[in-house]
């Protein structure tokens, strides 16, 4: 649908940027840090690129004032951060550290005072060592207590002074990639586990939920999760339905339990006919089906393309291997973890689609196309968490002209604007990222900020903070409230 002009973004729409704790913070065993799960992956050689790590990241501990103020320069409106578990509760679960959640608090303090809102993200990746050591992480139970007294903690220290909080960030992501893929800790390629953690997540998340209405009754709350529509490759019905599939697998698996208190039938079925669907208790149905989130945090790159499985159409395409170790680029070929017996789709690559330099589909429209899907479903507000461009920035006689994503952000804006047009309740937009940060498994190559950062994979530098071309952009998209974003 074309829009001769679009509406307007609300007027209390909070522009933002995002980071998290592993990727920005550094001091990673300082003031009484304890060791977190990406601490000691990052320090096993051949985990990451290059073999870089987050111990110093970007020093965005001891660079906090320079950060918020350039924060406040730039005129952001929300800043969504994500809080080290271990840093605060070094063991994950007993006693807390008082310097760690000192730091947090001066964090807010310099946000608000920078007239920027606070969202805060209690679990971005990080789980503390310890409880993985002591329980095996998130394939035990006693997670959900363990995660229970942190968020107590974080509600009873910071619920005054924050309104908006993510639970899990993109719980898809982690537990695919830490218990199928063996991309991230703990590095299992058994999905049989990968299913049972995520179960357990899911128990987490719900009671963090109710455990924050009751303590933080003025605020909102809800998980963020990495989102993307699924395209059939053709109108053959066989696609479609490939397509339909991959939804369930990929979306609905999650969605559902955070929107609807409970799995999907058709594809918990597959799972149980498979045996390696998670068990359920009834008092797990209870509790998943108790906790109701405020809103929902989409993170989007991009989307997938599907046609007829294998070895209902075995084709020479069906057999190329499209993985990579991307997280996004990997959602779509979760087929690959299914029985061979029952296999539900196959992924191919979209070929109306432009790629980045990272090999990322870039699909403005779908962007559209995914916050219409999820409102339309679940009818719950969104909040853009993440969306951001990739690439190699160079620096050229001190600056650095990143048209390019520009241009990919206000292509983005602009189909958000126009889902919005069309009767989307958006919250705000925090794009990925405020300034440069570690790319989990790419190192600093992989630049997103609009803040560039003095260091590379070879070293720290001088981490000197030079904002980009796309800063002072973005500066005036939020000082004129997205006006100047309209239709083509």
């Amino acid at each position: 649908m074309h829009y001769e002009k679009l509406d307007d973004f609300p007027k209390d729409f909070l522009w933002g940027a995002a980071s998290a704790a592993y990727q920005t913070e550094g001091a990673y065993d300082e003031d009484g840090k304890g060791p977190s799960i990406w601490d000691n992956y990052a320090h096993q050689a051949g985990n990451t690129f290059k073999n870089t790590t987050g111990d110093v990241a970007i020093d965005h501990y001891h660079h906090l004032e320079e950060d918020v103020a350039l924060m406040g320069k730039l005129g952001l409106k929300a800043y969504r951060f994500s809080v080290s578990w271990s840093r605060v509760i070094p063991d994950g679960d007993g006693k807390v550290n008082s310097a760690g959640l000192a730091f947090y608090r001066r964090l807010i303090r310099l946000l608000h005072q920078n007239g920027v809102e606070p969202v805060l993200t209690i679990y971005h990746w990080d789980l503390p060592q310890a409880l993985q050591d002591k329980f095996g992480g998130w394939e035990s139970r006693r997670m959900v207590a363990a995660f229970h007294h942190y968020c107590e903690v974080l509600f009873k220290a910071f619920g005054d002074d924050i309104k908006y909080w993510v639970t899990v960030n993109e719980q898809n992501v982690f537990t695919s990639f830490g218990y199928r893929w063996a991309h991230h800790p703990p590095k299992v390629t058994d999905i049989k586990r990968m299913y049972a953690a995520n179960h357990i997540v899911n128990l987490a998340n719900a009671d963090a939920i109710n455990l924050f209405h009751q303590l933080v009754p003025n605020g909102l709350i809800g998980p963020s999760f990495g989102y993307g529509p699924t395209y059939p490759l053709t109108g053959d019905p066989a696609d479609v339905l490939a397509a339909k599939n991959a939804d369930e697998f990929n979306n609905a698996w999650w969605l559902d339990v955070y929107c609807r208190g409970h799995y999907p039938t058709f594809l918990l079925k597959q799972l149980q006919r498979m045996e390696i669907a998670p068990d359920i208790t009834a008092a797990d149905k209870l509790l998943l089906a108790s906790a109701k989130p405020d809103f929902l945090g989409v993170n989007y790159y991009h989307g997938g393309t599907f046609k007829a499985n294998r070895i209902d159409k075995p084709d020479e395409e069906s057999s190329k291997d499209f993985s990579s170790t991307d997280p996004y680029l990997m959602q779509p070929q979760m087929e690959q973890a299914q029985s061979p017996e029952i296999p539900m789709f196959n992924a191919v690559e979209n070929p109306y689609l432009p790629k980045t330099e990272w090999g990322w589909e870039v699909d403005p429209v779908g962007f559209r196309v995914a916050l219409r899907e999820i409102y339309e479903k679940y009818e719950l507000p969104l909040f853009v968490t993440e969306n951001g461009l990739g690439a190699a920035d160079q620096v050229e006689d001190g600056q650095i002209h990143d048209s390019y994503r520009i241009d990919y952000l206000t292509d983005h804006l602009r189909t958000m604007k126009a889902a919005i047009t069309d009767g989307v309740d958006l919250i705000g937009y925090c794009a990925w990222s405020f300034s440069d940060i570690l790319s989990w498994l790419n190192g600093y190559r992989k630049r997103y900020g609009f803040v560039y950062i003095d260091r590379d994979d070879d070293g720290e530098h001088t981490l000197a903070r030079i904002p980009k071309d796309s800063f002072y952009w973005y500066q005036h998209v939020i000082a004129t409230n997205g006006q100047e974003i309209q239709a083509k």
